[in-house]
């Protein structure tokens, strides 16, 4: 049966916080949904057990409604369609009774080896250098129902020995071949692959048979994932050869690897941790306490995350960098993702941030600067602080910058440039410094463009050094060189609190 409506899904497991790398994998299967005004399914495959982590579950959720990706059916959405349940381990009786279809068509078999049987084996396929490898060439000699008789195999059933299924690779050598809408055709020989356990000892399916089982269930038309799962790709699709499901296999597409920004090997949480930067798209906080930083609560905008995302491994084949979802979604195409890895780029992402600072809307810029200034005790109307952000926005970072580029509206210097206080600040700058205080506090425009004629005409007509008397007067303004226009300063703060500080340097800077 073919389907014609897209359907793709993201299906993480619930084993930690979401790595940057999982939620690109999840912005691509959305990107390629509402391009093709087709549906976003969230899956989570939760069959490993032992690896599950309380709390992963709504953190993906959670880090997915930040990036804007809107969830269509199944985890985390309101609509639980009609493939559910969505959590595999929810779905155990369906994983078993396609499991006894493989076995009684021929295509797997129970395999009674013990875990303790098969380490010696690996230990002595080490010791001979021949690897041990459960494949067609090995099963022969080992304990499982091709060698067993069918009154043994049930015997062993029914006394409870603990089995598993594995899939039952051709006994001849043959190519597997499928198109990958990245890579396109790709092509294993089953020479190179083992039998691999579809269905474990404690009644859960492995990854292999469930994802192949729901995504034909649930109707998926497009595989979208990593690139390390492209050499499971060939057993999956003999398993769909095996149920007969072959016309309805999804197309496949596997996404390169985000990889360090050194370029060599595949970017960890390790990185970010050495050079600085999240690499999980919210605050996490694990059982025993142990915290990872997020880049919402670093100071990013999630379209400026999702921007930077985007352009991880997909080229829009412009110059454009800055995307809007909907502009994301208009653009975005399989065909334009490469094959090979892509260097994540600290530097490059803050600058998605500071592009996107100057595209949020004003307001929003306002509500989140408001108590970052409270908390440095700034008790201001709002009014002025929006005045303060209009100024320097473009200088902006992130919302957290503001103090750095905003405390000297609303307080005076605590310290400042020794270096440049000392190389400007000499013979008789602190008289005409004194004079120029003298002359500002008799101007009653105080606005920024009568200011900056009358110290300009007063500079010129004394005959003074400009760019020296403009440097000291900034000392004395903001205690260093940064800082908005001169004269912007000096209307925001006003004439007396200008007077005051120019009046303060001359103290402080004749004891440096």
């Amino acid at each position: 049966m073919t389907h014609t409506k897209v359907r793709v899904r993201f299906a993480p497991s619930p084993t930690g916080p979401l790595h940057i790398g999982g939620v690109r994998t999840a912005l691509f299967n959305y990107l390629f949904a509402r391009k093709h005004e087709g549906d976003f399914i969230l899956r989570i495959e939760d069959t490993d057990q032992t690896r599950f982590v309380k709390n992963a579950e709504n953190y993906i959720v959670e880090s997915l409604q930040w990036c804007g990706i809107t969830i269509d059916e199944g985890i985390g959405s309101k609509n639980q369609g009609e493939f559910g349940p969505y959590r595999q381990s929810e779905r155990k009786s369906i994983y078993k009774k396609f499991a006894d279809i493989l076995i009684a068509s021929g295509h797997a078999y129970y395999a009674f080896d013990t875990a303790h049987d098969l380490q010696t084996l690996r230990k002595q396929g080490e010791q001979n250098k021949t690897p041990f490898v459960y494949n067609a060439e090995s099963r022969g000699n080992l304990c499982n129902s091709l060698v067993l008789s069918e009154k043994e195999v049930a015997q062993k059933i029914a006394d409870g020995v603990p089995y598993v299924i594995r899939f039952k690779m051709p006994e001849t050598h043959e190519e597997v071949h499928f198109f990958d809408k990245i890579r396109d055709e790709v092509t294993f020989n089953t020479k190179e692959l083992d039998d691999k356990v579809l269905y474990k000892s404690d009644g859960m399916p492995t990854y292999h048979l469930a994802n192949v089982v729901d995504d034909h269930t649930m109707r998926i038309t497009h595989v979208i994932r990593g690139e390390e799962w492209l050499s499971s790709t060939p057993l999956h699709v003999l398993l769909y050869r095996a149920f007969g499901w072959e016309q309805s296999m999804p197309k496949f597409a596997h996404l390169p690897l985000i990889l360090k920004p050194q370029g060599q090997g595949k970017l960890s949480k390790r990185d970010g941790d050495k050079l600085g930067f999240p690499v999980f798209p919210l605050h996490w906080v694990d059982d025993n306490g142990d915290e990872a930083s997020g880049y919402k609560e670093s100071g990013y905008f999630p379209e400026a995350f999702v921007n930077m995302l985007a352009l991880l491994g997909w080229n829009p084949g412009t110059e454009q960098e800055i995307f809007t979802m909907d502009e994301l979604i208009s653009s975005f195409s399989l065909e334009r993702v490469g094959k090979s890895g892509s260097k994540f780029d600290p530097e490059k992402t803050k600058w998605f941030n500071q592009q996107w600072m100057q595209r949020i809307p004003f307001e929003q810029i306002i509500l989140m600067c408001i108590p970052l200034l409270q908390e440095k005790g700034v008790d201001v109307p709002a009014l002025k602080i929006a005045a303060v952000c209009e100024k320097i926005r473009d200088r902006l970072v992130f919302p957290q910058d503001i103090w750095q580029h905003a405390h000297y509206f609303f307080e005076a210097p605590q310290s400042f440039d020794r270096k440049l206080v000392q190389k400007n600040w000499k013979n008789d700058i602190p008289n005409i410094m004194e004079t120029i205080a003298t002359m500002l506090s008799n101007i009653s425009d105080f606005s920024t463009k009568n200011v900056e004629e009358q110290v300009k005409k007063h500079i010129q007509s004394h005959e003074l050094h400009m760019g020296q008397i403009m440097i000291c007067l900034r000392l004395s303004l903001v205690g260093n060189a940064t800082g908005i226009h001169l004269f912007d300063i000096m209307e925001f703060i006003g004439k007396d609190e200008t007077v005051a500080r120019i009046l303060t340097a001359i103290e402080i800077f004749s004891e440096l």
